[in-house]
């Protein structure tokens, strides 16, 4: 049974950090893709960043320069690193994996979690 965990989410001002962390278990991320995502209320969901199965990492033009993602394969757990939040930041984020290949590359990813709440003002 895969199981993706969020914590770190919570109430900022704008410009400050968090640090959001997805905990997997019952599934090894070591050769997974995993994506950070976020959604708004009323916006479509938002891919925000992505890990590939390779390590390579894309970032959305939104929040490059201020976000960064990684993971710790020893810990099982992928980051999401956030600086110099702004308002427009505020969402539900939410993080996911898959191990196939022709998911990693569509995006359709099978395991998600619960999300955490960001809350930038």
């Amino acid at each position: 049974h895969v199981q993706l965990v969020e914590s770190g989410g919570g109430s900022v001002q704008a410009g400050g950090s968090l640090r959001l962390s997805c905990a997997a278990s019952g599934y090894t991320i070591t050769s997974a893709c995993m994506g950070w995502f976020r959604q708004a209320p009323g916006k479509e969901r938002e891919q925000v960043a992505f890990i590939d199965r390779d390590g390579s990492t894309t970032t959305a033009d939104s929040v490059k320069g201020r976000f960064t993602t990684s993971k710790d394969n020893t810990k099982n757990t992928l980051y999401l690193q956030m600086d110099s939040l702004k308002p427009e930041d505020t969402a539900m984020y939410r993080c996911a994996t898959d191990s196939l290949r022709f998911a990693c590359a569509s995006g359709r990813l099978r395991y998600w979690g619960q999300g955490t709440q960001v809350t930038v003002s």
